[in-house]
């Protein structure tokens, strides 16, 4: 189901900086025992714009046709300006995404089931831009682990990408989610190194390349949790990028589901008994890694504003 109303022309300020606010959709009722979709042999989902449901005209249509398995696509015309999408979600987040002329972005409901506003703008000049349309959409997932499986604009994949190969291929089809858990944080943390002049002079608005991270052996947090994501998503394992705060540093993680234990938060060795919580993009750039260990330590430096 969904409600659309169409905004007059009206020029406001768009902020890129993301922010969370309270109140926004209606959360889905109580918990659930669903388990992730079993996928045998593990293989990339693709995500699809089959045209059975669109929304909008000239320069942005919304392909809603599969937002049952936890996405839709947005598809920004070629010679238009800048478009940015934000969903006011049942979890009471705003998440606000840019597209780009000529662009087909996937845009995830990380807030599970339930109503999201969509609102979209059109840049006018710099930060300016005007009001394009609302829609109501109510979302009913198929499962509720299908947002942390596909590829998105942030986590973005495919069959072809290199980081999908090597995940397939590093491991046997019936390896268990822990066994490729740790192959795969073992692999990002020895081949890539912290990049700290990418660090300093990143811009606002950057997105992940995981080809690109794998392939040149550095990159900023953003990278090492994009890329540890798409290779754990690319055996159906459900992993969610998480960005947020490292006690006063921004930084990006992952959290990973595992089937025996749940949600494993602020990632991850397991050594048979228990989990020691761990972050890639710390753990291969310390070289005190008990000091970082005790930053770390129960969680309670790490404040989550956004998953994707």
């Amino acid at each position: 189901m969904y409600k659309t109303s169409f905004a007059r022309p009206l020029l406001i300020l768009v902020f890129c900086i993301l922010v969370t606010i309270t109140g926004c959709g209606s959360q889905k009722d109580g918990g659930s025992d669903q388990e992730p979709p079993v996928i045998s042999p593990p293989r990339v989902l693709v995500p699809e714009a089959p045209g059975e449901k669109v929304l909008g005209t000239s320069p942005l249509t919304l392909d809603i046709s599969r937002t049952d398995q936890g996405y839709f696509v947005a598809r920004a015309e070629a010679g238009s300006r800048r478009i940015n999408i934000q969903m006011c979600a049942p979890d009471g987040v705003l998440y606000s995404y840019f597209v780009e002329p000529g662009e087909d972005a996937v845009l995830p409901f990380s807030g599970g089931s339930g109503n999201y506003l969509v609102t979209c703008y059109q840049q006018v000049s710099g930060s300016q831009y005007a009001a394009l349309c609302s829609e109501s959409l109510d979302v009913s997932l198929e499962n509720e682990f299908l947002p942390y499986i596909y590829p998105n604009q942030y986590v973005d994949f495919s069959p072809e990408s290199e980081v999908s190969r090597q995940a397939l291929s590093m491991l046997e089809d019936d390896a268990t989610d822990i066994q490729a858990l740790d192959a795969i944080y073992t692999f990002v943390t020895e081949r890539v190194t912290y990049d700290t002049e990418k660090a300093r002079t990143i811009e606002a608005g950057y997105l992940p390349d995981v080809d690109e991270t794998l392939e040149c052996g550095t990159g900023i947090c953003f990278d090492y949790a994009a890329l540890t994501a798409a290779m754990l998503r690319s055996r159906d394992i459900p992993c969610k990028l998480q960005i947020g705060y490292a006690g006063d540093i921004k930084h990006a993680w992952i959290d990973v589901y595992i089937r025996s234990k749940g949600w494993v938060e602020k990632a991850v060795v397991f050594d048979g008994e228990t989990w020691t919580r761990m972050d890639p993009t710390f753990d291969s750039s310390s070289d005190d890694k008990e000091q970082i260990q005790s930053y770390i330590g129960d969680g309670d430096n790490y404040t989550v504003q956004f998953t994707r």
